[in-house]
């Protein structure tokens, strides 16, 4: 079995308890305009640009056999006939092409998690990610299970808009659930692209199994840091007592420079990063309304 997987980030502290070796995925049916992950939306390879690191050799003019590299002056990447088969990329000495997304099986995946085995301790393990690691539901479920077979405990990053079957496929094997909610009904269609009602009835759908969750909650200035979002991530909690922890992730903007880089223009356009301090009075609101532990990461 194969699994499209963009990266693999070793000592992670912030994608759930301990040390973590997290894995994210290629594809996600959200559209979240403040993504910070933009090459997570496909599920195809896709190709990273960096400009700045060209030294102009004509590598990828040689490798590239649809004319997609031209030279004129400063280096232009015409993406009009790309597949993406990261030619360029492997040819290119100072790694200013780079190939997004590579086929991996779940042995080659698991090679890399047991390295850092002995840093898990108690809490930490894998981290499912993505994009959204239940688009590759199959593949997710059978990493998840090799690893909880081995000891390792497993925690799963979801935007929550998946099937039924994905959800009850691989509950058996994780730990938590790191169950992220972006913005309230009334406008989440206008920010993610997708109603919330199945997130909502997969979230309902934890609590039933006795899954445990903490909820992730991205705060996006001009977007959704307005109490009513505050008011909505506080009445989830108190409504799902399988909610443990609500987590709060102060915006940064790296997803405009990614954009970028993949040829693609950014959908928001703020360029500065929020502040932690400035959350610790939301912090606190949402506590007091949901009495539940309240954290910003």
């Amino acid at each position: 079995m194969f699994g499209t997987v963009f990266n693999i980030q070793r000592f992670s502290i912030d994608d759930g308890e301990g040390i973590r070796t997290t894995v994210f995925f290629k594809g996600c049916p959200l559209r979240c305009i403040w993504c910070h992950n933009p090459e997570s939306w496909s599920s195809d390879t896709e190709i990273f640009f960096y400009p700045e690191s060209c030294i102009g050799c004509g590598a990828c003019i040689d490798a590239c056999k649809n004319g997609c590299h031209i030279f004129d002056n400063i280096h232009i990447f015409d993406r009009t006939h790309c597949f993406a088969c990261g030619k360029c990329a492997d040819v290119c000495p100072t790694a200013a092409l780079k190939r997004v997304g590579q086929s991996m099986t779940v042995e080659e995946v698991m090679d890399i998690v047991r390295r850092d085995k002995a840093y898990y301790n108690k809490d930490g393990g894998m981290t499912l990610s993505g994009g959204e690691p239940l688009f590759q539901w199959l593949f997710s479920a059978s990493l998840a299970k090799t690893a909880r077979n081995e000891g390792i405990n497993v925690t799963v990053e979801t935007c929550g808009y998946a099937t039924t079957e994905a959800f009850n496929l691989i509950i058996p094997y994780v730990n938590c659930f790191l169950f992220d909610i972006k913005a309230p009904t009334s406008y989440h269609r206008e920010l993610t692209g997708v109603e919330n009602g199945k997130i909502l009835d997969n979230l309902s759908y934890l609590q039933e199994n006795n899954s445990v969750v903490f909820l992730r909650c991205p705060i996006v200035p001009g977007c959704n840091d307005i109490e009513e979002h505050y008011e909505y991530i506080a009445s989830l909690a108190k409504k799902h007592n399988c909610i443990k922890e609500i987590d709060l992730i102060p915006y940064h903007p790296l997803g405009i420079t990614k954009s970028g880089q993949l040829g693609k223009p950014a959908l928001y356009k703020n360029s500065e990063f929020l502040k932690k301090e400035s959350l610790t009075p939301v912090q606190k609101k949402i506590e007091n309304l949901s009495c539940i532990k309240t954290v910003i990461i």
